[in-house]
């Protein structure tokens, strides 16, 4: 049986000492260093050594656990299995912008049980455990109880390369636009999901999304009292590359409107 509360204040410990070298290396950052993986998904020396110091520390605390991870560092899978964006929100770092974070996950058969989100350049550490709540540099953290939807603030993130479904997320966007104080493209999914926790903003819909970018934040959201689901209000959400993410009162609404455009017939 593994020792969740301890393995967080480990994992907490480690995401601060690797956040502090990610903020040291803005200072002398060099867009030379970027390399590309595909259309608009880039990749520095930056996120591949995060991704290193990360696997080191983290097998450390639970050697017996495997890794999915973004940067391919180490690749297998176990009972328990690390889940772990490096940084998520690289572009943003590459240009400067200040919303980039560590991403951490502790997954069981399908289950997450534990999520770290570190937000680098406002040092907030969002973190949960299944069943113990959410917090935010050690306070509780709920979702908003916003119950009307031209009340609500929105956030969702924009393809860089999979444009398959940009008329649908077009068609949302307009109607989220029309129809609450407006909508909000951070760049850095693990942020938005942090954001919709501590009640900042009241929704969140994404697709083409990976395990890496949403395990930790979603278990953030449901430990705040929010409510996730896929564009088909399945279950399907951490591995099925969409994800919605609402406040308990305004989800079943917020859920329907996504899940029309997304999935009707054109």
């Amino acid at each position: 049986m593994i020792n969740l509360p301890t393995i967080l204040e480990n994992v907490i410990n480690l995401s601060y000492q690797v956040g502090f070298w990610i903020k040291n290396e803005t200072k002398n950052f060099n867009s030379d260093a970027v390399e590309i993986k595909g259309l608009n998904d880039l990749v520095s020396y930056v996120d591949k050594t995060s991704e290193q110091q990360l696997v080191i520390g983290l097998t450390k605390i639970l050697p017996q656990a495997g890794f999915i991870v973004e940067e391919n560092t180490k690749s297998n899978r176990e009972e328990y299995n690390w889940i772990v964006d490096p940084l998520d929100g690289t572009t943003n770092f590459v240009h400067g912008i200040p919303s980039f974070a560590i991403s951490i996950a502790l997954e069981c058969k399908g289950e997450i049980l534990l999520g770290v989100v570190y937000e680098i350049s406002r040092d907030e550490c969002f973190y949960a455990t299944k069943n113990g709540g959410s917090f935010l540099n050690g306070n509780p953290i709920k979702v908003s109880t916003n119950a009307i939807l031209k009340d609500s603030l929105i956030a969702t993130g924009f393809p860089v390369y999979n444009f398959d479904r940009i008329n649908p997320l077009l068609k949302t966007l307009e109607y989220f636009m029309r129809n609450t104080h407006g909508v909000r493209r951070i760049g850095a999914a693990a942020v938005d999901l942090c954001y919709l926790a501590c009640g900042r903003v009241d929704g969140f819909f994404e697709y083409n999304l990976n395990a890496w970018d949403v395990a930790a934040g979603a278990l953030i959201v449901q430990e705040s009292g929010g409510k996730v689901c896929d564009f088909k209000s399945g279950n399907n959400w951490l591995f099925g590359k969409e994800i919605i993410a609402c406040n308990n009162n305004l989800f079943s609404s917020f859920a329907a409107i996504v899940g029309k455009n997304f999935n009707e017939v054109n």
